[in-house]
């Protein structure tokens, strides 16, 4: 049996955290879209018999009908493809849900909260569904395997060897424990990062949510035949998140910088974070530099500068400058919040500046 095996695609995730520009959550739910529709379209292409979503397709708190209306028309586009889902932590199998109230297309079957078999003829597929955003026991642990003459696949969404005593819990499990189980092949969901190196399988995000998933996002085609597993990784990026940085400490103004900014070799898939390192020379203010800056791939700034000031040496001086900076500087060898330091930094600088 051949088949593809995608997890955490998030769609309709509002993108807030990912950059101060207006648009970019817009675009991103747009990039989303395309992706799946290229998984569909590689399904369509090979004859692939089985999709396997491991959890996360949707985000419950902000998913609208028109999007599950247009994930379910291109189920409707592969109807020689049974698709089995396994919902997860954000797009649980709760009352209110579109897995609940929805009526999809008669190629989807979505599990739920207790483990259940699905008997084709070339495989048992057993699975299991989040029923609330946290999960504590599947009961996976108890699960035995009933014909291992045939192929048998479990889908389900959860945390590979985390901690079994946190707080919040998303359906911890050991890969010791999945190892014994017999399976040959477990497809997983939850992990954005892609791991395939055994048949305990995380493709990873499908779709990039932010600075955090750099490089290649993608799917995982399989193929079982006569009891040996085939697997391999194919990209489906439509967005790179990118890493940049620019070293200040030469930088001697705000109109140097923007163009320094500007001047960043971005490519045409890529959606850049900058990040500003180094002694800063003036003030910089990252909300004043999204509105001077042309290059519209970079998305986000980070001020992670100090100031190019020799703080030990003004501070001993017999001045205003000086009283103002010995206070501060005390302040910042005593503080011990990384956030609050960066507070004092800043009032030394801009009172220094003033003081001039």
């Amino acid at each position: 049996m051949k088949f593809i095996h995608i997890a955490d695609f998030h769609f309709d995730s509002p993108f807030v955290n990912l950059s101060d520009k207006e648009g970019l959550g817009e675009l991103c739910r747009l990039a989303q879209r395309k992706v799946f529709k290229k998984v569909i379209d590689y399904i369509k292409e090979n004859n692939i018999e089985t999709l396997f979503i491991s959890g996360d397709l949707y985000e419950q708190t902000y998913i609208r009908k028109t999007t599950i209306e247009y994930i379910n028309n291109l189920f409707k586009e592969i109807p020689n493809t049974q698709i089995y889902i396994a919902p997860g932590n954000h797009d649980p199998y709760i009352k209110n849900s579109y897995y609940n109230k929805f009526k999809w297309n008669e190629n989807v079957k979505i599990f739920k909260g207790n483990i259940e078999k699905v008997e084709t003829p070339e495989a048992d597929i057993y699975g299991y569904g989040f029923e609330d955003f946290y999960c504590n026991n599947s009961g996976i642990e108890e699960l035995q395997i009933q014909n291992k003459e045939k192929a048998n696949i479990l889908i389900i969404h959860g945390d590979l060897d985390s901690s079994m005593t946190a707080e919040k819990q998303y359906n911890p499990m050991s890969r010791k424990m999945l190892e014994e189980k017999g399976f040959d092949y477990i497809a997983l969901g939850h992990i954005h990062k892609p791991s395939y190196e055994t048949n305990i399988v995380y493709p990873g995000s499908a779709f990039p949510l932010g600075f955090d998933e750099l490089g290649s996002r993608g799917m995982i085609q399989g193929e079982i035949e006569d009891n040996k597993l085939k697997v391999k990784y194919i990209e489906l990026n439509e967005i790179y998140f990118v890493e940049k940085q620019i070293d200040v400490t030469e930088v001697l103004s705000k109109e140097e910088l923007v163009e320094k900014i500007n001047e960043i070799e971005i490519q045409e898939k890529e959606l850049a974070k900058i990040s500003l390192i180094g002694r800063r020379n003036f003030e910089i203010d990252i909300y004043e530099l999204y509105k001077l800056i042309s290059n519209q791939k970079v998305i986000k700034i980070k001020d992670k500068t100090k100031i190019n000031y020799d703080l030990e040496k003004i501070a001993k001086e017999t001045t205003l400058k000086g009283l103002y900076t010995k206070e501060l500087t005390e302040m910042l060898r005593q503080e011990q919040n990384e956030k609050e330091k960066q507070i004092i930094e800043k009032a030394i600088e801009i009172g220094l500046e003033t003081l001039e």
